[in-house]
Parts: C-alpha cells; structure tokens; sequence
C-alpha cells in the first residue's frame, strides 16, 4: 500500500513502560516508520482509527496449522515423524500447507505471526519456524529458520514407542534419549570446533543451534517431566521453554529458579486423567509475578485459533492484569524467539505487523477484529468496518 497513516486511534505500543494514548501509526514499504500522538503525512493514505485500539499484531508461540489437517475424511498429520525417537533434523516448512484454511482464520482474528511446530510424537522432533499468517509460499512467510528446536517428553513419544515395543516406551525412556542425544550432540559439536572428522549427522546438526544459545529449545511437558526439562537443560546449558505446563502450580520454586519461559495452554483443554488432568490456569499470574516470561498458546488446530482470546479471558479472571495479558500475545512470545527487533511491538523500525480493534481482546467479550495489517499490507477488514 505504499505510505499510510493510520490516525487517530488508542495506541498500544507494547513498548515496556508506555502506556496507550491517542494518536498516529505512520507505515510506509512495509515497515513502521513513525508512532507519535499526531504526525503530519499528507500525501499517505489515511485509515481511520478513531473509536479503535491499535496494536502490534497477535503472536501465537505454538501452533500446528498446516502440519494437521482435519478438513478431510482422514486427518493429515505431516507434524510427526515417528520413525526414530531422534528426528530433530527435520523442517517443519517442508510439511506445512500455506493454504489452511486456517490461516485465513488467524489473521482474521489478528494472529499475524506464529511459531509453527512439529509435533510431539518423537523425543526431539524437528525444527519450528516462525512465519506470517498470510501468504501463498511459505518461505516467502518465513520470518525465522529454524526458530526453535522442538522436544517432547512424557505420555506422546511414550505411547508411539511403547504401542512398536521399543524404547523410549517410559518416562525412564524418555530421560534416557534426552540425555543421550544432548551427550552426543556436545560430542559432535566440539569435535566440529576442534576441526576433527567426523560422519556428518542432520540430527546432530540441528541441536547445535540450541547448545551455542543462538535458539531454544521448545519442550513438550507437564507435571513432574517439568522437572527432567529442567535438569537436562540446566546442564547443557540451552535456553529453553516450557510447552504446555499444565501443573506449573506444583514447582513454580523450580520453574523461576531455572530462568526458563512458559507456553502456557491451551487453557480451554479439558481436564482429564493423564497429562492434563491438572490444568492450573492460576499458574499464568502466579508466574508472571515472579518475573517468568508467559505466552499463552492456543496449541491450534487442536484448539481454534480464536481460542486465544479466550485464553487471555480466563488469565485475567484469574487476576492477571489486562496489560500484562496483551504482552503474553505480542512482545513476551517475541522475546522468547529472539525475534524482538522486528516483532511484537509498535515501533519504528518494526514489521508493519498491526491490527485494529473495537473494544479490548481478552477483556471484552464483544471485541473484534476490524482490520489486519501484515507487512504493511491490509490482508483483512470487517464487514462493518468503514475506513
């Protein structure tokens, strides 16, 4: 669209310390250029903001649109490997559908940007990315490759490897790959930095990023695997999150004391006997008041991606405040990726990534969407909204 002023809107920024305001967003070459309470840029064209709140894009930090399809007789599933309990060399871009329907349903819904994750059938189980929600070649959408190396422990790699009679068919199983594929892979990596031949090894490969801190880890856990999350990384050193952590509440010492980030969700699961029988939504406050950085997640398609605000609706009820709930969609999931010089907030310099909304999503149960900007292109506006 070329330079556009959206003018006259309630400003979230997102930026740590600012409060909103009324004033201008100025976009131009996809880019923010300028956020300040008035600006004049005659020649740009003008969208009306007033009665609006604006604000950076919505982010969700673990999705699996695109590897799951469940629009067809037969679900789809290109998120999960499961030949070997080791798979971490995988790409989750190869497998991913920049035509799901259900992206078309984000941006609609203000989630401009998400990690895209394989799924947690195996131990280590490929390479996330993070992508726009918009577009039609997915490494065009790609925003950062890999974004994150995906771990799973507990009952999923179990139940693959248990139903085949093979390790890691427990939880002692489970413990026993982690530690084994890290040990290798710190193996592999200083016979690498030493110039020593070696068999070249994808899956080794892809952990390296993990070990010298240049990504994290994203580990598929909840309750007492929570634990062995910890420990592992603790002593390889990774940067890691916690996914899902359902039962936080039972080792929130442990959880702060590690100085991990939490994906917390979906909330909206059902209680259940297993790994989500303990869905302790008061684990969000409790945590972010300690100083943890949360994102909530909406774990989509297994929940619809509009899910997520209901997800920000049971953290305030729980008594979360409504600002800290809006940095766990937009600059609190960035951080954790590393992705915050372009993402997440409403700055000059930044991602012309940025969404319209009548009332306040997360507090307002009548809030919606009235238009999506993504790259400095409007993608999406309301029916009712009058520009």
């Amino acid at each position: 669209m070329g330079r556009v002023l959206i003018h006259g809107g309630t400003i979230y920024t997102m930026v740590d310390g600012e409060k909103p305001f009324q004033g201008d967003v100025l976009v131009e070459d996809g880019v923010i250029r300028e956020v300040a309470p008035s600006i004049d840029a005659a020649d740009a064209q003008l969208i009306s903001a007033e009665g609006y709140c604006v604000m950076p894009g919505l982010f969700d930090a673990h999705s699996h649109i695109g590897l799951f399809d469940f629009n067809h007789d037969k679900a789809v599933d290109d998120a999960n490997e499961m030949t070997a309990p080791v798979s971490a060399g995988v790409d989750a871009r190869y497998g991913m559908n920049p035509k799901a329907r259900e992206l078309k349903v984000a941006y609609e819904h203000g989630i401009t940007a998400m990690l895209f994750t394989p799924g947690s059938g195996d131990v280590f189980c490929g390479q996330p990315f993070v992508a726009k929600t918009y577009g039609d070649n997915i490494f065009d959408m790609t925003v950062k490759a890999p974004a994150a190396v995906k771990i799973a422990l507990g009952g999923n790699p179990k139940n693959t490897y248990g139903d085949r009679n093979q390790l890691p068919m427990t939880r002692m199983g489970v413990a026993q790959v982690l530690w084994d594929t890290f040990r290798r892979a710190k193996e592999y990596l200083d016979k690498k930095e030493r110039g020593e031949e070696q068999s070249y090894d994808a899956n080794l490969e892809a952990i390296i990023p993990a070990l010298k801190g240049e990504i994290p880890c994203k580990i598929h856990c909840t309750q007492y695997d929570m634990l062995t999350a910890i420990e592992v990384a603790k002593a390889y050193g990774v940067r890691f999150s916690l996914e899902h952590a359902w039962g936080a509440t039972d080792y929130l010492e442990e959880i702060v004391e590690s100085g991990c980030d939490i994906c917390y969700g979906p909330i909206a699961t059902y209680r259940a006997a297993g790994e989500r029988r303990k869905i302790d939504v008061e684990a969000v406050k409790l945590l972010d008041d300690q100083g943890v950085n949360v994102a909530l997640i909406t774990d989509s398609p297994i929940l619809s991606e509009e899910s997520l605000y209901h997800h920000m609706g049971e953290a305030v009820r729980e008594g979360v405040s409504h600002e800290r709930v809006l940095r766990m969609v937009t600059v609190n999931p960035v951080r954790q990726l590393g992705l915050e010089e372009r993402l997440g907030s409403l700055e000059a310099g930044k991602d012309a990534d940025i969404i319209l909304v009548r009332g306040r999503i997360g507090l307002d149960t009548d809030a919606k969407v009235m238009l999506t900007m993504i790259d400095g292109e409007v993608v999406y506006t309301a029916g009712e909204y009058q520009c």
